[in-house]
């Protein structure tokens, strides 16, 4: 009984969590002033340490993912290769399935197979899309058209100004 109780401590509304709760705020109201500051220093503690630790893990995180990124750059798998790649390898999947080869009959529960094949294909798309938007290249290249569209615009000006003279 008692592992099934810690089991459901994750879920504050379930019967175990509520039941634990009461007995740790009975062990904690039985504690002295003392032991009570000393229990809640701890805890502070303990929680410090554990938020530097997620820190800690989302630094590694984010490095690991760029490493990544750079590593599939100096491979050449782009973007855009892994989307056609997964939408290839869907393809390929498809055809070689039993239901794509079945007689007419079949081919009402083949459609429906495809378009989940085909939303699965878009997500992976959309995944794809979304990453390459938030890229370090995509902003480098906003930030480069940015920048041309600026000169454009203040040669335009300049040229505008002396046609004017």
């Amino acid at each position: 009984m008692e592992d099934h109780n810690t089991a459901n401590l994750s879920d504050p509304a379930s019967p175990a969590a509520s039941v634990a709760s009461a007995e740790i705020a009975a062990e904690f109201a039985a504690l002295t002033v003392e032991e009570k500051e000393q229990r809640r220093a701890e805890w502070s503690q303990e929680l410090a340490r554990v938020e530097e630790e997620i820190n800690t893990l989302r630094t590694v995180l984010a490095s690991k993912t760029r490493h990544a990124s750079d590593l599939k750059r100096k491979l050449g798998i782009t973007v855009w290769k892994e989307v056609t790649d997964d939408m290839n390898q869907g393809i390929k999947n498809l055809k070689e399935s039993t239901v794509y080869q079945r007689t007419e009959s079949v081919l009402k529960s083949t459609g429906e197979k495809t378009a989940s094949v085909f939303g699965s294909i878009t997500s992976g798309i959309s995944s794809k899309f979304s990453q390459m938007k938030n890229s370090e290249s995509m902003r480098s290249i906003e930030a480069s058209v940015g920048s041309a569209y600026e000169n454009v615009k203040a040669v335009s000006s300049l040229v505008r100004w002396r046609s004017r003279s």
